[in-house]
């Protein structure tokens, strides 16, 4: 039984591929790019990033991560 038990703590805490696709920016209203390493949702029109938590994404400005432009994300 541990093996379902396992498995469900995995799904809680991954984050669904095709969720990500349906959001936008809030800010901008343009497509995100989800930054698989870094746990973010990223906008490149508004150069911001947001964060993924808990395999939930925060989609507040006030928490999202400003892009340093040099960087080229």
């Amino acid at each position: 039984m541990s093996d379902k038990s396992d498995h469900t703590e995995t799904r809680a805490t991954a984050t669904d591929p095709r969720l990500l696709e349906q959001l936008i920016c809030p800010v901008s209203r343009a497509p995100l790019v989800y930054d698989r390493e870094r746990q973010e949702l990223v906008s490149k029109r508004a150069q911001l990033a947001y964060p993924i938590r808990d395999g939930l994404p925060i989609m507040l400005e006030s928490e999202a991560r400003v892009l340093d432009e040099s960087a080229g994300s």
